[in-house]
């Protein structure tokens, strides 16, 4: 089993916070230097991860880890987690941006993914659909495509 980790980057710490609270491997696509390699690398493990975390903090940039974790809750539902933070570090979401990703955490839901507000949740979530798995012999998912 392992959970493809997706979402804000720039110096956020919220990789190294959930990484201790998973009780399964994982993929960390931040890399020194982005290279077209990295890049196919990221794809290839999106693809074939049991489980696609994506966790959006105030210290995201762009927004196409947005856009990512909606494609994968339409394509793979059942094994997509969105992850919104209020706050990260110092900084944190205006209200109308907080409220903008409860709606996108509402579109993951509707769409058969899961969606939180803790990293503690997503991780204990996590945890317990792979462990399912592996009783069952069937990854997350893996019957929705």
């Amino acid at each position: 089993m392992k959970v493809f980790m997706g979402g804000t980057c720039n110096e956020s710490d919220w990789r190294n916070r959930i990484i201790p609270m998973l009780e399964v491997d994982f993929f960390n696509p931040v890399v020194d230097d982005w290279t077209p390699d990295c890049m196919a690398e990221e794809l290839r493990q999106r693809e074939e991860c049991d489980v696609c975390l994506y966790v959006i903090t105030p210290k995201m940039t762009g927004v196409y880890s947005v856009a990512e974790v909606i494609d994968d809750s339409n394509k793979r539902p059942a094994r997509t987690v969105f992850v919104r933070l209020r706050d990260d570090g110092d900084e944190k979401f205006t209200d109308g941006q907080w409220k903008s990703l409860g709606a996108v955490a509402q579109m993951v839901e509707r769409n058969g993914g899961a969606a939180f507000d803790s990293l503690k949740s997503a991780a204990l979530h996590i945890n317990a659909v792979t462990a399912n798995a592996k009783l069952t012999g069937l990854a997350p998912g893996k019957d929705d495509q």
